[in-house]
């Protein structure tokens, strides 16, 4: 066995938390909701937000347009509750599993998977699903 190939059955396998951040010292995050599955959002975290998220039990990413630490639902008071946590196979994804306060996108809806992709005549569109708001980011993001 190579160095690099017991390493990545170390990654792989073991049992031992070694998140791989990408050059920009990142890994995608996929917030669902342990309630019923839905994709809620996708965000980044750094090493610092993945660290808080773990210690306090609510999630922490990392604005890529910000270049910023933030605390979901900081500024609408819509927390993320971390029911699960779970990393991929190669450990540069995260997955966790929240009870969402109030709603998860900036845009004021639930998820922020909000428009559907259909293809009609090899061209694809957008068209809204599930995309009632429920509160009103101008009211809330002053």
């Amino acid at each position: 066995m190579t160095s690099s190939h017991t390493h990545s059955h170390d990654v792989e396998e073991g049992l031992r938390f070694q998140p791989k951040f990408d050059a920009s010292g990142l890994v995608t995050c996929v917030a669902t909701d342990a309630g019923n599955g839905d994709v809620l959002m996708v965000a980044h975290m750094n090493d610092e937000a993945l660290r808080k998220t773990v210690a306090t039990g609510e999630a922490w990413y990392y604005s890529r347009s910000r270049k910023k630490l933030w605390k979901k639902g900081e500024s609408s008071g819509h927390v993320q509750r971390v029911v699960e946590m779970r990393m991929d196979c190669d450990q540069d994804a995260v997955w966790i599993k929240v009870e969402q306060a109030g709603a998860a996108c900036h845009t004021g809806r639930r998820s922020c998977f909000y428009r559907a992709v259909t293809g009609e005549g090899g061209e694809a569109k957008l068209t809204f699903v599930d995309a009632d708001k429920v509160f009103d980011p101008a009211k809330v993001y002053r």
